[in-house]
């Protein structure tokens, strides 16, 4: 039997929430019977929802395994060093036919400190927002954590936050400790460390669906806030056809949106981290290591880390987020590291026709509230 690592498709995982809209099955997915999809976790190895290989000889191991039998193979050698048999990010689809709790998260040291492994910090890319659609990032000017409990307590808190609105291809950076929402209307595409520790601070008093408030965290969250003012909290990219177009690079997550129209081929060897491609438009395929995967909208590939080139096609046109963690940005090997990842593109050949894979998925009706 064929031991050796390929590129992986996971069966996604669907979360029915009180604020969940149905755009995802537009996308060609599935969750019946759910009555709507607010969350669509394409790529996880937190604990009780670890996605589930879905092609290949690994197919019906979930993450966690595979990541436990090829430690460094799969993400890294320097990334499995520090972050053990974690997977380091987590992917999801959120539709928001509603509006989110207002939220924020803790870092790393405050979470730690409470006993959890992560903080969270994530970013959104904006797939599809309706008109005057709105999210909430960061508060709008300075204020005082009094100033805040007051604005809690009267009701207020709306009035003294940064409101953004976001139209189709922007992408907002949300570090731990930025107070933040998502309004109704929109699909984003989220990267995030694995954690899902969420404090929620204000829901707008709607009940869940048995008529209940759900669970506030104001006190937890009190500690975790950055007080300070947001005025634009995008990051600013150059749009540009056939390009990789650097989104946002810490030490948490790097993301490029690679726009495909001609097939690309791509050197990963100076790279020590897995990549996953999330198709965030379009029909494309994924190929690396002798194996070529195709995925639509909202579709993940997992390549591992051994992968030393990878190809990317598109079936007319597509756009993927390329989702790396490097090592060098947290172990601080070079300061002079942040480059922007935009790595040798050479176009080659036409287009390829790929068609649309369609795989088995479960449901996870969870609406425990313990995120978003």
């Amino acid at each position: 039997m064929d031991s050796k690592l390929y590129p992986m498709k996971f069966m996604p995982l669907f979360k029915n929430v009180v604020w969940g809209g149905n755009r995802i099955k537009d996308l060609g997915f599935d969750y019946s019977p759910l009555p709507n999809c607010g969350e669509l976790w394409a790529l996880s190895s937190v604990e009780g929802r670890e996605s589930v290989v879905a092609n290949g000889f690994l197919e019906g191991n979930n993450l966690a395994e595979v990541l436990e039998i090829y430690m460094g193979e799969l993400v890294g050698e320097r990334n499995y060093e520090h972050f053990g048999n974690t997977f380091p990010v987590l992917v999801k689809l959120i539709d928001s036919a509603d509006r989110l709790s207002v939220q924020v998260h803790p870092d790393d040291s405050l979470a730690r400190e409470r006993g959890m492994e992560n903080g969270k910090t994530e970013m959104w890319y904006v797939m599809q927002a309706d008109p005057g659609s709105e999210i909430i990032d960061g508060f709008a000017t300075d204020v005082t954590p009094d100033e805040y409990q007051q604005a809690l307590q009267l009701g207020k808190l709306e009035q003294i936050m940064h409101v953004e609105h976001p139209v189709a291809g922007d992408c907002f950076f949300i570090p731990a400790g930025r107070v933040h929402a998502l309004g109704k209307g929109l699909m984003v595409a989220e990267i995030q460390q694995t954690s899902d520790c969420t404090y929620r601070i204000y829901d707008y008093n709607r009940p869940d669906a048995n008529g209940r408030l759900r669970e506030l965290h104001t006190a937890e969250a009190l500690a975790a806030l950055d007080f300070g003012a947001v005025t634009d909290g995008r990051s600013p990219y150059t749009r540009r056809n056939g390009a990789t177009m650097p989104l946002q690079s810490n030490a948490h997550f790097t993301v490029n949106l690679v726009d495909i129209e001609k097939p690309v081929r791509k050197d990963l060897s100076q790279l020590d981290s897995f990549v996953a491609y999330l198709c965030v438009d379009g029909v494309g395929a994924v190929r690396a290591l002798g194996h070529a995967e195709p995925l639509h909208a909202g579709e993940c590939v997992l390549v591992p880390a051994v992968a030393d080139e990878v190809e990317l096609y598109a079936d007319g046109h597509a756009q993927m987020l390329e989702i790396s963690v490097d090592p060098d940005l947290w172990e601080g090997d070079s300061p002079s590291h942040n480059h922007d990842f935009d790595w040798l593109a050479e176009f080659v050949g036409t287009p390829s026709q790929c068609d649309c894979d369609h795989h088995h998925h479960h449901h996870d009706g969870c609406d425990c509230g313990c995120n978003h």
